[in-house]
């Protein structure tokens, strides 16, 4: 997750997977940007499956993003007024409920860093039934890595591409089938 920007052109590159893009400031502004890419985002069908079984709601995962991609974008400090103006409702919302729901979305973040903490030290982690979530992240992690590999170095082969597209379809069967509440009991 990081920007980098040429001073000739003021061209932004955002490095937040899944939608990595060249944004041109000069030419579009930052609401525009930030919409298409948080709709192009929410159209993902790896981020839908993780954000429907996530403890965010739809609205507190757009807030969170806003609050850490359009400092990035604009490479300068924005105040929540201007922040609250990115959500993807057509006028925004106040201040007072970016905020607010800025607030709420990074307590369930915190929590569920705690809620995983807590498993760890009462050695929950270890149990063999969680190895296929730990498997999923590390698919994830291969399908990000691979992402960006070919964003980075520009390959578009079709042979690249069709493995990119399979570790997608891998991972979001995977997702949906650890996303039922039977995943974890011992009948497995």
């Amino acid at each position: 997750m990081k920007g980098s920007t040429s001073n000739d052109q003021r061209t932004t590159y955002i490095d937040l997977y899944p939608c990595k893009r060249l944004i041109k400031l000069k030419e579009s502004p930052l609401k525009t940007e930030t919409q298409k890419w948080l709709t192009g985002l929410f159209q993902d069908q790896t981020v839908k499956i993780l954000a429907k079984n996530s403890n965010l709601t739809k609205t507190q995962l757009e807030t969170i993003l806003i609050d850490i991609l359009a400092e990035r974008i604009s490479e300068k400090r924005i105040v929540y007024e201007d922040k609250a103006k990115l959500r993807l409702l057509k006028s925004g919302v106040s201040r007072g409920a970016f905020n607010r729901t800025l607030a709420q979305s990074r307590k369930n973040i915190i929590r569920s860093i705690y809620t995983l903490i807590l498993l760890g030290y009462l050695g929950i982690l270890e149990d063999p039934r969680l190895e296929p979530y730990i498997e999923i992240a590390n698919k994830i992690r291969t399908y990000t890595e691979s992402y960006k590999e070919i964003w980075k170095n520009k390959r578009t082969s079709t042979e690249h591409l069709r493995v990119i597209k399979m570790l997608q379809e891998e991972i979001e069967k995977g997702l949906q089938g650890l996303s039922e509440p039977r995943s974890l009991s011992e009948k497995m």
